[in-house]
C-alpha cells in the first residue's frame, strides 16, 4: 500500500467514477491508475468499486470506508506541507472562496480590498456557486472557505461559523403601490406578482415559510439567483422583488423604490464553512476575522478541534 494508490482512488471518486478524467488530473496514465487500484485491492482483500466490465460503476460498501480514510490520510498529509508553508513563507501563498452571488457581489468587496492590501503576496481565487456547491467545493478541495447562508448546516464534515444576520427588502418601481402600504403585510405582498431567489438560495425558504406560515400562496413569476437579474427585472416592471437587503443601494439602485420587510421573514444567518480539522494558514485566520471580526482565531480553533457550530455570533 502505498500514497500514490490513495491518491489514485480519492481521485478516481472525485471524478465520478471516470478513471480517464482521474489519469489526466493526476498526470498519468489509465491503465496506470487501474492497475495500481487493482493492486490495492487485492492487497486489501477487498474491492474498492464495483465494475461492469471494466468500467468502474460503483462503489462498494468497504470501498466507502477505505475511501473515507484515504481522504484523512491526505488531508493530514495535506496539513502537514502547510505547516511547513507557513513557517517558510508566512505571508505567502493561495487562498481559495467558494461563496454565493449576494456575498461576492455585495458584502465581499470591501473585505477582498482589505485583505490584499495586507496580504500582497496571497493569491486569491473566487468561486461562486449555489449553497450546496459552495460547500461541496470546500469537501473536495476547490476552496478553502464556504461562505453561504443556506445548506452548510447539512454537511456533517463542515465546521459552521456564524458570521452574521440578515433580513429582506422589497422592491418595486418608484410608483408602485406596494411601497406606500404602511403597515406593510404579507397578504398585501401576495397580491403582486413576485420576483425573488431560487430556492436553493439567499434564504428563500424562509420566505417560503412565511407565507406559508399565513396561508398564503405568493404569485412568483420569476425566481433568479442573482441579486441584480432580480432587480432588472422589477425595474422593467414585471413584478415586485423580494430581496436580501444588502443588495438594494439607493445610489445604485436609482430606478427602484425600496421598504423594509424584516418584521415579516425571520432573520438569515450567512456562515462561514470549513472542513472539519483542518489546518489553517495564519492568513486565513486573518481573512475569517476581517469578514466576521467576532471570529477570532481562539473561536476558530475551538471550533475545528471540537466540531461545533453556530459559536460565537
Amino acid at each position: 500500500m502505498n500514497l500514490q494508490q490513495l491518491r489514485y482512488i480519492h481521485e478516481v471518486a472525485r471524478r465520478g467514477l471516470n478513471v480517464s478524467e482521474a489519469a489526466d488530473a493526476l498526470f498519468t496514465s489509465q491503465p496506470g491508475v487501474s492497475k495500481q487500484i487493482r493492486q490495492l485491492e487485492t492487497e486489501l482483500g477487498i474491492e474498492i468499486f464495483e465494475r461492469h466490465g471494466k468500467r468502474l460503476v460503483a462503489v462498494t460498501q468497504p470501498g466507502r470506508a477505505v475511501l473515507a480514510i484515504a481522504e484523512r490520510v491526505l488531508r493530514d498529509l495535506d496539513n502537514l506541507q502547510q505547516v511547513g508553508d507557513e513557517f517558510a513563507n508566512e505571508g505567502v501563498g493561495s487562498l481559495s472562496i467558494a461563496t454565493t452571488h449576494t456575498q461576492a457581489r455585495y458584502v465581499l468587496p470591501s473585505v477582498i480590498r482589505d485583505f490584499m492590501r495586507r496580504y500582497p503576496q496571497v493569491k486569491l481565487s473566487l468561486h461562486q456557486g449555489s449553497p450546496r456547491q459552495v460547500c461541496e467545493m470546500v469537501l473536495d478541495g476547490t476552496a478553502d472557505i464556504a461562505i453561504a447562508t443556506e445548506a452548510i448546516a447539512d454537511y456533517d464534515d463542515l465546521v459552521m461559523l456564524p458570521c452574521y444576520q440578515w433580513n429582506r427588502c422589497i422592491v418595486a418601481t418608484p410608483r408602485h403601490p406596494i411601497l406606500r402600504e404602511a403597515p406593510l403585510t404579507l397578504e398585501a405582498i401576495a397580491r403582486y406578482p413576485l420576483i425573488t431567489y431560487d430556492d436553493a438560495f439567499t434564504g428563500r425558504s424562509l420566505i417560503n415559510k412565511a407565507f406559508l406560515g399565513r396561508g398564503l400562496k405568493p404569485n412568483v413569476v420569476l425566481s433568479a439567483i442573482d441579486s441584480d437579474v432580480i432587480k432588472k427585472y422589477v425595474e422593467m416592471d414585471l413584478g415586485i422583488g423580494i430581496l436580501a437587503r444588502m443588495a438594494y443601494n439607493p445610489e445604485e439602485d436609482r430606478r427602484l423604490g425600496m421598504v423594509e420587510a424584516s418584521h415579516l421573514f425571520e432573520s438569515s444567518t450567512t456562515r462561514i464553512g470549513l472542513r472539519k480539522r483542518a489546518w489553517l494558514r495564519a492568513y486565513i485566520y486573518a481573512f475569517i476575522e476581517g469578514f466576521a471580526p467576532h471570529l477570532t482565531r481562539r473561536i476558530v480553533d475551538a471550533a475545528l478541534a471540537g466540531g461545533g457550530t453556530d459559536a460565537g455570533l
